[in-house]
């Protein structure tokens, strides 16, 4: 069947449906409802609430219903949305004064119903949001209403408020910022200085903006912290919280890492009002520096922010960074001052004119000269006539409305005329226009004294409350709380979870772990609950970031090559990479190796070399100390410090306060937990790949107990 001409495809009809529809939704959403207009600050539900406001304002409060019905003449949505907007508006604290219980933004408690609270505008309000006579008027949705298509604001709101929204394929989130840094920024910009601006969070805490980048979209960052006071060694006291942050939150993300045993904690208390206020009481034996940082590192005490200023310019989003915000506000504000000013000295020219009308009217008793007239024009005609001789001395021409109103001066008026009045009231006419006019001529100057004038009435009122400083991160690892043990079992797997294994130390669960197995292969993996570290491993432990131990190690290159000594450090490693210590040739062996906090007590460590017995060779024990060696990197070949056949070391130990002669130590037995270890006599060291006649390597792995060091 022949489908009608006038009836698409249905997939013609879906793709027409999305070509156009969803087009129209989109825009819709951003510049309806979702982000902020850059003349005002506001999105159309605020700029709506404002205007509402300004009909219904007669310096009293209003029931926040009332606001919320009259809104509705103008905004095409529920009135939820604007109940939450004008609570949101009043919790900002710049231009709504507010009466009752209008929620938390510390604790997340919600405001009132709108039946129970109330607003009125506050002075500064008043001062920089309207002025009706240089506003762009449009109709409303119905047709029955005009409303502002933006509000003249004279200040940089947008910015001193902040603002968020999530719209059809892009999202705005500027943060708020200083009222007088405001102030100060845009004076400089119009003085052609350089300014910088920095967040002001509401909330207070402590910032860290080196990231912040003037705010610019995908690359500033600001990390904030709570303010956390050290009461006692058991108790910690936040006072300040993150912007963003409930306190309910932070609670939770608090408990959430301890029950995790990222923090140790015995309980918290909540004594938010006005302020913030949450005791953090430690248990016995905690580290209260120790568990400060632990907070930043695991819970919500840090957050990090990443702005993104997106704006509507012209009827369409665009991003921009904080300061090109500011200088289009200031500039903008400039401009609505020169318009103000333009429309006084028009309203002072014309109130000249009639005053001066006025004067020359009643001294020269011109009302008299119309008893005579019979007729309405005769009257003006008259009017006109007698003005005549004195039309050079006025401003502009006598037009028939000024002839109409002079007729309308009541008798009462004229009888109680008085010429040094009318007099002083031109002359103080005439100063206006002059100061006007001055005003236009000087129009930066006269709004950088505006902006001067609004820092010393409000000023006082808005000091920063975001302390600003500069803070590293907090190394997750070195803050997290030892709560786990690591063990190794025989077949080589260890981690924190192999409990029938052999414990090594205690660790966290974010710990890295060293691992030198018996070859001589030197990595460092991530602590998990269960890794294959290799069979009988010549050293295990966990290692910290900020450690940095000298290793001492002699070892032979293959089966028949020289032995070599060397002291090295780790140094820099990835993680699950592999680092030979030797040479790597086939049949090494390792006589010694050990593990020291310090230079100083890595070079103390000496030992006895024993040669095998060969023809001729009479001195069979030769000793070797390792002060004679200077550090080098784990990769070093080290010094030889024979060629002939080694059969066994020992450590050389240090005279015994009796004054015994020096002693030694022998190798210990293969599988002895230590931080040193010298493989037993006649033991080669396991290869991949064992040749058949190799040599067996030791029975069992030599450990470390409880630390990375020996002391």
């Amino acid at each position: 069947m022949t489908q009608p001409a006038h009836i698409a495809p249905a997939s013609q009809s879906v793709e027409g449906m999305y070509a156009d529809y969803f087009l129209d939704y989109a825009s819709y959403v951003i510049l309806e409802r979702a982000v902020p207009k850059i003349n005002d600050g506001f999105k159309p539900v605020q700029r709506r609430i404002l205007h509402a406001m300004d009909r219904l304002d007669d310096g009293r409060y209003n029931k926040v219903a009332n606001i919320v019905g009259d809104t509705m003449k103008f905004h095409p949505h529920g009135d939820r949305s604007i109940a939450d907007a004008l609570v949101g508006l009043g919790q900002k604290g710049l231009l709504i004064d507010t009466q009752g219980n209008w929620g938390n933004i510390l604790t997340g408690d919600p405001a009132a119903a709108s039946r129970y609270i109330e607003a009125r505008f506050t002075p500064f309000a008043h001062d920089v949001v309207f002025s009706p006579k240089v506003t762009e008027w449009q109709l409303s949705y119905d047709g029955r209403n005009k409303e502002p298509v933006s509000l003249p604001v004279k200040f940089p709101l947008l910015l001193a408020q902040g603002a968020e929204g999530i719209a059809v394929g892009l999202s705005s989130k500027i943060l708020p910022h200083n009222f007088n840094e405001l102030i100060d920024a845009s004076i400089a910009h119009l003085r052609g200085q350089p300014f910088q601006l920095l967040p002001d969070f509401p909330t207070g805490g402590v910032m860290d903006a080196t990231n912040y980048r003037d705010g610019e979209r995908g690359t500033g960052r600001v990390r904030i912290r709570a303010r956390i006071i050290t009461e006692s060694k058991k108790l910690l006291r936040i006072t300040e919280i993150p912007f963003g942050v409930t306190t309910e939150i932070l609670i939770d993300s608090i408990v959430s890492a301890a029950e995790k045993g990222k923090i140790k904690i015995a309980r918290i208390e909540d004594n938010t009002a006005q302020h913030a206020d949450i005791l953090v009481h430690l248990p016995a034996g905690a580290d209260p520096e120790q568990t400060r940082k632990a907070l930043f590192a695991f819970s919500a005490c840090e957050v990090s922010i990443s702005p993104n200023a997106c704006v509507i310019v012209e009827e369409k989003p665009r991003f921009m960074c904080v300061s090109d915000i500011l200088r289009y506000n200031t500039d903008s504000t400039r401009e609505i001052l020169r318009q103000e000013q333009e429309m006084r000295l028009k309203e002072l020219n014309e109130a000249w004119h009639q005053a001066s009308l006025e004067k020359i009217f009643i001294e020269n008793r011109i009302y008299l000269s119309i008893e005579d007239s019979e007729t309405w024009e005769e009257v003006l005609g008259t009017i006109d006539r007698e003005l005549q001789p004195f039309a050079a001395s006025l401003r502009g021409p006598i037009t028939r409305d000024d002839l109409v109103r002079l007729t309308e001066i009541k008798i009462k008026r004229i009888s109680k005329f008085d010429a040094f009045k009318a007099d002083q009231h031109i002359r103080q006419l005439e100063a206006d226009i002059e100061q006007t006019q001055k005003n236009l001529s000087q129009l930066t100057k006269f709004t950088i004294r505006w902006f001067e004038s609004l820092r010393k009435k409000y000023g006082a009122a808005y000091p920063r409350k975001t302390e600003i400083s500069s803070f590293g991160s907090v190394d997750r690892a070195q803050v997290a709380v030892a709560n786990e043990t690591l063990y190794i079992d025989e077949e080589g797997f260890a981690g924190y979870g192999v409990k029938k294994g052999n414990p090594v130390c205690k660790c966290s669960t974010l710990d890295d772990v060293l691992v030198i197995d018996s070859t001589g292969v030197l990595k460092i993996v991530r602590i998990q609950d269960k890794f294959f570290a290799g069979k009988n491993p010549l050293y295990i432990s966990v290692i910290k970031k900020d450690d940095d131990p000298v290793f001492n190690l002699i070892y032979r290159d293959g089966r028949d090559g020289p032995v070599y000594a060397k002291r090295f450090h780790i140094g820099g490693f990835t993680r699950d990479k592999e680092y030979p210590l030797t040479l790597g040739t086939k049949g090494t062996r390792i006589f010694h190796f050990s593990v020291h906090e310090t230079e100083e007590n890595s070079a103390q460590i000496s030992v006895n070399v024993y040669l095998k017995a060969v023809l001729k060779l009479r001195n069979l024990v030769r000793p070797f100390h390792f002060s004679e060696l200077r550090i080098k990197n784990r990769g070093a070949q080290g010094n030889i410090i024979t060629k002939h056949p080694v059969e066994r070391v020992s450590r050389i130990m240090p005279p015994a306060k009796s004054g015994d002669e020096e002693a030694e130590e022998e190798s210990p037995a293969p599988g002895a937990a230590q931080a040193e270890s010298t493989p037993a006599p006649d033991t080669e060291t396991p290869q991949a790949s064992p040749a058949p006649d190799q040599e067996e390597p030791p029975s069992g792995p030599a450990l470390e107990q409880g630390s990375l060091f020996e002391s």
